[in-house]
């Protein structure tokens, strides 16, 4: 398993992933994990899931301008993502730079 994390910024950025060797062929995302470590401002974010050659569009959004309050965190982990390499989420913050991402994996 690795775990991948980051600061999300307000212009659009692709999450640092691993990249797997055969015989996997990329990765499955188990968790992720997006906190809010500002003590007064809520923010938003927005995720896409973007495919091999692609660029982030309203095609490829999963989560968009999700709110999230003040000290809070959300945790997404019901349903796994598989992705292969050169596959990309991307996040992006509405107004702060006080949001994190930590995203787990594991080679498929």
């Amino acid at each position: 398993m690795a775990l991948n994390a980051q600061q999300i910024t307000t212009s659009a950025t692709a999450v640092t992933l691993p990249t797997v060797t055969s015989p996997s062929i990329g990765n499955a995302i188990t968790s992720i994990i997006i906190c809010n470590s500002n003590a007064s401002t809520a923010d938003t974010v927005t995720v896409w899931a973007v495919p091999s050659g692609q660029s982030n569009t309203t095609a490829n959004i999963i989560i968009n301008a999700l709110l999230i309050p003040a000290t809070e965190t959300v945790s997404l982990d019901q349903e796994k993502l598989v992705l292969g390499n050169g596959d990309a989420i991307w996040v992006q913050s509405g107004t702060t730079s006080y949001l994190s991402i930590v995203v787990s994996t594991l080679p498929v």
